[in-house]
């Protein structure tokens, strides 16, 4: 409302549309106190970050060097609309005529400012996490320890993310934190119930509310490090800019610990780029491979558990190599043979790939943003005779089948001049690959033909390349056995120890089950218990209970979410049973094998899909 009356006074100047309302009258009676000076002549005072920019639109002084770019945007925003409209202008006087303010008092005895302030906006635009946050942390606390813990803090965490980011970023950075020091991922809405639910608990504990702010502020410079480019370490600022631009969200809970222990010194930064490299390969790989990503963020949240900190960087490689099916790091062979045939030109991420190729190794660093993705082999649906003939009488097949791949990709600052050209025109005109000084250009002068088989030789030589540039973990097989998880007792049954499997139509009967279900994906583990046979992924989806006339099977879904026409399955929920689920089934004729699996499908496809993403 001062914008608006700090905008109208100077549209109205000396007219006066309305009884009250001229520059003049709008200024003394609303704005500034004429009998005061200094602070004390402002009617509204803001807090330290918006202050002084409010102050000068309302005294009609230069914005400071650092202004708030949010109040002058709303004020010049308000300057435009009153200036479209001299109608409007009337209207508004007539309107703010009717405004009355209401001033409610509380009592710190009796009165919880904290719910009044959630409960004000909930019929409106709904506040944002981080006003919901500061509120809560500092409103409530007495006048000296509030104005101590937000000058020391909070208001230095505000000027670290900078205006914008504090704005955008907050609520993401915010569920990174929770997320270390939780061990929990809270869905981005539910940020600020899970900081409260932190906060008692922590207080429970003997922790004072200022460590608690602390806390925030610290890892705030360690966000700012990895996500809002002011990482001073220069090659440390390079790999956090390479994995921003791969985008790979959700591995800072993982990395936001990672440089918590680089400033305590428990890593060198030379260690923690290791590390920021080996996550880098891990998410390009697995991209490359389209091994699904939904298992990524509980992956990263969980991973610090798995480390061994006196060995920090050897116990990171070893588990990203322990790490089996949906979870593994690709291997060189299956990444090398992905990396040829995949579409790249369509990929997310193809700067970032162009980039990473041409400047592997370089301490002199090309801008690849000044150049622009290149198809050697045109991507024209109808190609010149000459191409055509180059390329042979499956011309079509071929483009269809390796346009977009890496072998037939580079980069050039002579696009248009390529144009559809031959590849001896591409090679040896000014500019040609001939003349090129870019790396992913290197062999192609020395080619006299481009088809299918010089496309596919490129292309396996720069896999070979790139299983360099996105290097896989490299640990003797000695040091990794040092981090297997070793057997448990669990561990040490097999089939023979349930009496009923060691033979007849049961057993036939359940060796058809495993076949199948084991068959339904990569990442199906089985393991023999003493009760049952357990069937999991992330976790169990099926448990068999072998019995003398039937398999008794647990599905691990809840049975309003299975889909069952036949009715085969029953509800146990609060049924005492061997085995993971609320749906049981039992299966004792082959000719209901396929529905019975297809039930245990279904199980096993939720937990698969289930994302833990926002």
């Amino acid at each position: 409302m001062t914008l608006l009356l700090a905008a109208l006074s100077r549209k109205l100047g000396d007219k006066e549309p309305v009884d009250g309302f001229s520059f003049k009258k709008i200024r003394n009676r609303y704005l500034l106190d004429p009998d005061e000076s200094g602070e004390r002549a402002y009617k509204l005072l803001l807090s330290k970050t918006d202050r002084t920019t409010l102050n000068a639109l309302v005294s009609q002084d230069e914005l400071p060097n650092a202004f708030s770019r949010r109040v002058s945007d709303n004020f010049s925003m308000f300057e435009l609309w009153l200036g479209q409209d001299e109608v409007a202008v009337t209207e508004i006087c007539q309107g703010l005529a009717k405004l009355m303010i209401v001033d409610v008092a509380l009592s710190r005895e009796y009165d919880n400012p904290q719910l009044i302030f959630e409960s004000m906006n909930s019929t409106g635009k709904e506040l944002s996490q981080a006003d919901l946050i500061r509120n809560f942390v500092l409103m409530g606390l007495e006048p000296k320890l509030q104005t101590r813990l937000y000058e020391n803090y909070w208001r230095r965490m505000e000027e670290g993310f900078g205006q914008e980011a504090y704005a955008s970023h907050f609520d993401g950075f915010m569920r990174h934190y929770l997320t270390v020091v939780t061990g929990a991922i809270p869905r981005l809405d539910d940020v600020y119930d899970a900081y409260k639910s932190y906060s008692h608990e922590q207080i429970t504990l003997g922790r004072e509310i200022e460590d608690l702010v602390c806390e925030v502020w610290e890892f705030s410079r360690y966000y700012s490090a990895l996500v809002l480019s002011q990482e001073k370490d220069p090659q440390l600022a390079i790999g956090f800019k390479d994995l921003r631009e791969l985008k790979v969200d959700v591995a800072y809970p993982f990395l936001l610990e990672v440089y918590r222990d680089y400033t305590k010194e428990v890593l060198t930064s030379n260690e923690v780029l290791d590390i920021v490299r080996l996550v880098e390969a891990y998410v390009f790989r697995r991209a490359i491979c389209a091994v699904p990503t939904n298992s990524l963020n509980k992956t990263f949240a969980t991973f610090t558990k798995e480390l061994k900190k006196d060995r920090y960087l050897e116990s990171v490689q070893a588990h990203f190599l322990n790490m089996k099916s949906y979870r593994r790091f690709p291997r060189d062979e299956e990444f090398i043979a992905r990396m040829q045939d995949r579409d790249l030109y369509n990929f997310r991420s193809r700067t970032y790939w162009l980039r990473k190729f041409e400047n592997f190794g370089r301490k002199e660093r090309v801008q690849v943003d000044d150049y622009t993705i290149e198809h050697i082999m045109p991507q024209n649906e109808k190609l010149p005779i000459s191409w055509q003939s180059a390329l042979g009488p499956d011309w079509a097949a071929v483009q269809e089948r390796w346009l977009h791949t890496l072998g037939n990709l580079t980069l050039t600052g002579y696009n248009s001049e390529y144009s559809d050209k031959s590849f001896l025109d591409k090679r040896d005109m000014k500019g040609g690959f001939s003349d090129s000084p870019l790396r992913v250009n290197q062999g192609l002068g020395q080619l006299t033909d481009w088809n299918e088989s010089t496309i596919k030789k490129r292309a396996e030589r720069m896999a070979e390349q790139a299983a360099t540039v996105w290097a896989a973990p490299n640990l003797t097989a000695d040091i990794l056995e040092t981090y297997q998880v070793p057997a448990s007792a669990d561990n040490e049954y097999d089939i023979d120890d349930h009496p009923h499997l060691r033979g007849g139509k049961i057993r036939e009967l359940f060796d058809q089950f495993r076949r199948e279900v084991q068959a339904l994906d990569p990442c199906v583990s089985e393991q023999f218990l003493k009760l049952y046979v357990a069937y999991k992924a992330e976790t169990n989806f099926a448990d068999v209970v072998p019995q003398a006339k039937a398999l008794r099977i647990s599905i691990n879904i809840e049975p309003y979410e299975l889909t069952d026409p036949r009715k085969l399955a029953v509800d146990v929920t609060g049924v005492g049973r061997w085995g993971n689920g609320n749906t049981e089934v039992k299966l004792s004729d082959p000719a209901d094998l396929a529905y019975v699996v297809g039930l245990v499908r279904q199980a096993l496809d939720r937990q698969l899909s289930a994302s833990d993403a926002e």
